[in-house]
């Protein structure tokens, strides 16, 4: 059973992942991968810097996120350039990662996909849960959280899909309005229902 998560800037998705974790369920991070990918000597990070120029790296051999930020600023086409290289290895780090864990006999596989549907990956997974809450509390998490003005919270929000979308699309839905325990017994029942499910 391919499971993929997601939810929207600071709904608790990280914390409901942490939880899938706790119960033995392995969890594919697109984050992480996305990090990994452009590590340095990475082939990823090599075609960055052909496509950017040497001034993409910096003396450490790292990417230097703050130049690609300023040559991709307002500028569509360096920006399709550059996720044209990032996203394709993302992708296939990620199937590289959960064909290890079913070969190793996993189960369920959760896929950690912050941006699923804006992406368009959900012919990826079987199923989506969605991490949700209202869009006065995700505000008021990231003003908190991210030490963020409201015009700054709202703008982060506006750039991604409205949660309340990403809600009907799922097939299961995490509401986290309420305390983290209320949180944890809706991943631990959806847990059981799976397990339930496969045992069938």
């Amino acid at each position: 059973m391919i499971i993929g998560l997601t939810g929207s800037i600071a709904t608790g998705k990280s914390t409901a992942a942490n939880r899938f974790k706790e119960h033995g369920i392995p969890v594919v991070d697109a984050d992480l991968i996305a990090r990994q990918v452009v590590a340095p000597g990475t082939p990823t990070l090599q075609k960055i810097k052909e496509a950017f120029g040497d001034e993409a790296l910096l003396p450490d051999g790292s990417m230097n996120r703050e130049e690609i930020g300023r040559q991709i600023f307002g500028d569509e086409e360096k920006r399709n350039v550059l996720n044209g290289i990032i996203h394709p290895a993302i992708r296939q780090e990620m199937l590289r990662q959960k064909d290890v864990y079913l070969a190793q006999g996993e189960k369920i596989v959760i896929l950690d996909i912050p941006l699923l549907f804006e992406s368009k990956l959900e012919h990826f997974v079987e199923h989506i849960v969605v991490v949700g809450t209202t869009p006065e509390i995700q505000k008021q998490r990231l003003m908190a959280r991210n030490d963020f003005t409201e015009h700054q919270a709202e703008e982060r929000i506006a750039s991604q899909i409205p949660i309340t979308d990403k809600m009907k699309w799922a097939d299961d839905v995490i509401q986290n309005d309420g305390t983290l325990d209320e949180l944890y017994e809706q991943v631990d029942s959806l847990v059981a229902e799976w397990k339930q499910a496969l045992s069938e």
